[in-house]
């Protein structure tokens, strides 16, 4: 420690042994309030006084009494002594919450009710713990986590940066989704083949969702007719409610609307097609104990949580993912 910082440490120890002396009017119970010897404490005040001049206490009556220097400097050490003790109260009581704090950052198609559901068991476990989700547009992701204002970020297609650190999450089987009035609603056996030539309501050109499309579509030689593109899946999922055409979508992201009766999925065909989602941090940044807590609760999917596409289909079992390779910087509609 560095001689000013010794002065301070001195200097602060010695104010509030003085100020407690002075409040127990007694030199033994000042002592004892602040767990040292008697002679340490008038010590402490003997001190004070060398380095101000003047005399503070009047040791010569019994009980001691404030000489008039004393009692103006005892008014107003007592009140930097008490607004010491609020602020560092104050400040190791928000260090107790930032500790138990999860900020996360996630896209919107992480469906809104499971993460709730992992939040509700994360504060079972962790009482005095705190999780805030912020949803946003995936480079919106990127850069809360790697501007350390999110803790976790929760991506679709994870990049691979220097800077970040990628926790392989969950596949999500892709389904072909339509308008339940649609004829592959009720189709029991379909091809890739027999998309060629639908409307089809699409991701933007320039997102990793359709770029990953595409790429299957190629493959399978399929040509699809494009009505509609969008830079989000709710987007998506509005334009094949009102029927302009079908797509290919996370099952997990259209779970609800499938149960409620407003789109379908085509189960007469089943895709190899799969979006991974990743947990992203700040490389080198330490993890708390509760962040930490929060990430194995996600990979370890303790609540049991497989996507039910409304159907009774299970899908989307939390799997082992291999490390992703390195995308391009949009992907809106991840």
């Amino acid at each position: 420690m560095a001689p000013h910082e010794q002065v301070m440490a001195m200097t602060l120890d010695s104010l509030k042994i003085f100020c407690d002396v002075v409040r127990q009017r007694s030199f033994s119970r000042g002592a004892l309030v602040n767990g040292v010897s008697q002679s340490a404490a008038s010590q402490a005040v003997s001190q004070i006084e060398k380095r101000l001049g003047v005399k503070l206490i009047d040791r010569s009556k019994r009980p001691f009494s404030l000489t008039a220097e004393g009692r103006v400097y005892y008014e107003g050490c007592r009140d930097l002594m008490d607004r010491y003790l609020a602020v560092e109260t104050q400040a190791k009581a928000m260090r107790t919450e930032a500790a138990n704090q999860v900020l996360v950052a996630s896209i919107y198609s992480v469906g809104l009710y499971d993460m709730n559901q992992y939040v509700r068991r994360f504060l079972a476990h962790h009482p005095n713990g705190n999780v805030r989700l912020d949803y946003l547009h995936p480079d919106k992701v990127y850069e809360k986590v790697l501007a350390e204002e999110a803790d976790l970020g929760l991506i679709s297609f994870p990049r691979s940066l220097r800077e970040l650190e990628v926790i392989p999450w969950r596949k999500e089987p892709m389904v072909v989704v339509c308008h339940p009035s649609h004829r592959f609603a009720s189709a029991t056996e379909l091809a890739p083949a027999d998309l060629s030539g639908e409307d089809f309501v699409a991701a933007d050109e320039d997102l990793t969702l359709r770029r990953h499309v595409d790429r299957y579509l190629r493959e399978h030689h399929v040509k699809i007719n494009v009505v509609m593109a969008f830079d989000n899946i709710e987007a998506i999922k509005r334009g094949i409610e009102i029927d302009a055409g079908i797509s290919i979508l996370p099952a997990p992201t259209v779970r609800r609307e499938v149960a409620n009766g407003s789109l379908a999925i085509a189960k007469g065909l089943r895709l190899d097609l799969i979006r991974p989602l990743g947990i992203v941090h700040r490389r080198g940044r330490p993890l708390t104990p509760a962040i930490e807590s929060f990430i194995e609760l996600l990979k370890g999917n303790h609540l049991g949580l497989t996507s039910e596409t409304g159907n009774g289909e299970r899908a989307a079992q939390a799997q082992p993912l291999p490390r992703p390779s390195r995308q391009r910087s949009r992907a809106g509609a991840r």
